[in-house]
């Protein structure tokens, strides 16, 4: 049977031959080795990243998650969504608290980079959230067992410590202010679990926010980075971290598409250092609900320029009720630092020092004036500074803190509401394994009332001498209180 397709077959046969010999369409013929023009190379990163790559590790982790209780959960369909429509998580919660719990282990993978002599090592906040146990895998392929120092999710750092006899390679920030879009970078790190995988590009844009907290001021780039490049550094032409690779924008499910983000070294540097000394940060405090000014606004108010921030409510006994601010202020300074909308304000002040004295100007009235603001620590970082630690209380996990009238609002707990507030729940202690979490408030232990840090202390102290294995702990986490018995460790 005669093909079909062989006549359309034979005739591209015939044009192609005919292409090949058009002396119009003819190729320039190609000169024979070694009679090339010589071509200046292309920029190599080869001795940059033989020279950092030592300092670039993986880091493994493992955390427990809960799967519900054995069986599924006892409400199916609408009624599940009704108590979560409703009541939130909490709702059915004390219903599977009546099944036994299953629990799965959970693996991730990351990157980091040492950045001293002594084994601290710079990650994600994100990588290392709610995991029992962490490990960091050397450049030479070793594993060790790495220690949490202290994390900050609002520009989502954290800080790892290792110990080894090895000599260790470390790498320094440089100044990503000077940064520029158009410079090359490099970025190293665990793409998708694969390990000293190098990646260049350029600096695509600065000042990036991408709403996932509120200090965003994001480099980004366009170095391929992917799924476990998180807490990798951005290497500068000069092997210096400019940037520490966060996050990427995929719309195709994980994959690169040329657009990530990397935290700037600027930012990133003095969080890293306070994690380092003191396993937490502090921020600064003014007090106010500040929101952009568009050109309505500005109309309205009878101002030229749309810069500065708004103060929309000032909170009771703040630095800044103190100071006398006033709502419809326009914050146009604060410090040294003008002020051209919120973002300006929220870092300018967040950067500045706990009680530090602080002038402000504010655009009030038609008029300009300066007020004096000695500036509190921020709420949400007074849940991570503890007052009255005590290491009777390790023995569950925790780390304690009294609960001032300051916490409580911050917290939206009731004035009636006494007891310990947990500042830190300790990855894979007795506590971490019942779900305690920070912010949670233990109310009682053992059925005696608590008041303060040091009552939890004494009652876990008497346990243990009395030979017991755990104690029983009533929590409240916002509108809820729970049971829950812990372990001794």
């Amino acid at each position: 049977m005669t093909n079909p397709y062989r006549p359309s077959l034979v005739a591209a046969a015939v044009l192609a031959a005919a292409t090949v010999t058009s002396p119009v369409l003819l190729a320039k013929q190609v000169p024979t080795q070694g009679s090339f023009k010589q071509v200046e190379r292309a920029p190599s990163f080869a001795e940059l990243i033989a020279q950092v790559k030592p300092a670039v590790v993986r880091v493994q982790t493992e955390s427990t998650v809960n799967l519900g209780p054995q069986g599924g959960s006892p409400w199916h369909g609408d009624m599940e969504q009704y108590f979560q429509r409703f009541f939130g998580q909490q709702g059915p919660q004390q219903f599977r608290q009546q099944a036994p719990q299953r629990q799965q282990k959970s693996l991730g993978q990351g990157s980091g980079f040492i950045v001293s002599a002594d084994g601290f090592i710079v990650t994600n906040h994100h990588v290392i959230d709610g995991a029992d146990g962490i490990e960091v895998v050397l450049d030479n392929g070793d594993t060790v067992k790495a220690k949490l120092v202290g994390s900050d999710s609002k520009t989502d750092l954290a800080v790892l410590k290792i110990e080894t006899d090895q000599e260790l390679d470390y790498v320094q920030f440089g100044n990503s202010d000077k940064a520029r879009v158009g410079d090359w970078v490099v970025a190293i790190g665990n793409p998708f679990g694969l390990g000293g995988t190098a990646t260049t590009g350029i600096i695509s844009a600065r000042g990036r926010d991408i709403q996932s907290g509120p200090f965003d001021d994001y480099i980004q780039i366009d170095a391929p980075i992917n799924q476990g490049n998180s807490g990798g550094p951005l290497f500068d032409a000069n092997g210096r971290v400019v940037g520490i690779n966060t996050a990427i924008y995929s719309p195709n499910g994980g994959g690169n598409v040329g657009i990530g983000f990397a935290v700037p070294a600027q930012l990133a540097e003095p969080i890293i250092a306070q994690l380092q000394n003191t396993g937490g940060v502090q921020r600064g405090w003014l007090g106010v609900v500040i929101q952009n000014i568009d050109d309505d606004i500005a109309n309205s108010l009878n101002r030229d320029s749309n810069d500065g921030a708004l103060v929309a409510d000032v909170a009771d006994d703040s630095p800044a009720a103190r100071a006398k601010f006033k709502q419809g202020d326009v914050i146009v300074k604060f410090g040294s630092q003008d002020i051209d909308d919120v973002r300006d304000l929220t870092r300018a002040v967040a950067n500045a020092k706990p009680d530090s004295r602080q002038k402000v100007k504010v655009w009030r009235s038609g008029k300009v004036k300066t007020l004096t603001v000695k500036l509190g620590s921020s709420p949400d970082e007074q849940i991570a500074a503890t007052d009255e630690q005590n290491s009777e209380a390790d023995k569950l996990g925790v780390q304690l803190s009294s609960l001032t009238d300051e916490l409580r609002e911050q917290l939206r707990l009731g004035e009636d509401v006494d007891g310990a507030l947990i500042t830190r729940v300790e990855p894979g202690s007795p506590a971490a394994v019942k779900g305690l979490r920070r912010g949670d408030v233990i109310t009682q232990i053992n059925q005696q009332p608590v008041t303060k840090p040091g009552q939890v202390a004494d009652v876990v102290k008497d346990a243990a001498k009395d030979g017991r294995k755990s104690v029983l702990l009533l929590v409240q986490r916002k509108d809820f209180e729970r049971f829950i018995a812990v372990e001794l460790s």
